[in-house]
């Protein structure tokens, strides 16, 4: 099943436009990380620029990467939520490990940390959240 959900070409160009919405807040996430390292410590720098990109990604997604018709729009937000909320504890768990235990630099780790979860997010948001 997951194979013919994978070769479905609907989901194909969902995958692609989800991959330049992902492309484009990632741009907007160190854009935003680096004025934030000014300021705060690195982990809260992170958590700030994490969020600021997220509004980005949820309205590019939920609008056209990902669009979705649904009524139930305060459901589909909480799922949403849930599914940012998976994504940034492994996004956090991958800087902290790559900056503190590997010595990686910071925007090093943080550029490395955001692949992990993507593959993750967008199954949870391709067939639950948007779907």
């Amino acid at each position: 099943m997951f194979k013919r959900l994978l070769l479905d070409q609907q989901t194909q160009v969902r995958f692609i436009k989800f991959f330049v919405v992902g492309g484009t807040c990632y741009g907007l996430n160190v854009l935003f990380f680096n004025i934030c390292k000014l300021f705060f410590l690195p982990s809260l720098a992170f958590t700030c620029a994490f969020i600021l990109s997220t509004g980005c990604h949820y309205t590019l997604n939920r609008f056209w990467a990902l669009r979705s018709s649904r009524s139930d729009f305060h459901i589909q937000a909480i799922q949403y939520l849930m599914s940012v909320l998976l994504s940034y504890g492994i996004s956090i768990a991958c800087f902290k490990y790559m900056s503190v235990k590997l010595g990686l630099g910071l925007t090093l780790s943080q550029a490395l940390s955001i692949p992990p979860s993507t593959v993750v997010t967008f199954i949870i948001l391709n067939f639950w959240v948007f779907r």
